[in-house]
């Protein structure tokens, strides 16, 4: 997805503001975890934001996303943002986020989501991750005791 920093999009220091720039990583992850999961989705978590540099008015924004792996009923989506200039140089990746999303049938019950088949090194090194980062947020949002985290517990203990 490609934005374009426009002036209602940046704060008094002429920066893309952190909520819009959620707001478009959001409506880029859904989109990505709706076309893997052939449903409608919603959006369950949104966890490790990076803000690590600004975006600037005029800049052009490309947000980059990938379903790193799918569970029972639910997918995390991984997304990358870059900057560059309106020439589409000095390309900067600026901001990166985890979003989870649970599939939905027409009545808007949960329901089963595809597997992802990571191929890649870089695909098998975010699917192996996600695992830990369910289980980081399972934790926190208290529906996972830490004594029952095994891939955590096993991941630290390496």
């Amino acid at each position: 997805m490609t934005e374009l920093v426009m002036p209602n999009d940046t704060n008094p220091l002429g920066n893309l503001m952190g909520g819009n720039l959620l707001r478009w990583m959001d409506i880029a992850a859904s989109i990505c975890a709706a076309k893997h999961c052939e449903s409608l989705v919603v959006t369950v978590s949104v966890d490790l934001v990076s803000f690590d540099q600004p975006i600037l008015l005029g800049e052009v924004v490309t947000l980059e996303t990938t379903v790193t792996r799918a569970f029972n009923t639910s997918v995390e989506v991984s997304v990358q943002v870059y900057a560059s200039n309106f020439q589409g140089g000095g390309t900067r990746k600026c901001n990166s986020a985890y979003f989870t999303f649970v599939a939905l049938n027409e009545d808007h019950t949960t329901k089963k989501v595809p597997k992802v088949l990571a191929i890649t090194d870089e695909e098998k090194r975010l699917y192996e991750g996600a695992i830990r980062r369910r289980q980081i947020r399972l934790i926190q949002a208290g529906k996972l005791d830490p004594k029952n985290a095994d891939e955590i517990r096993e991941f630290i203990n390496r």
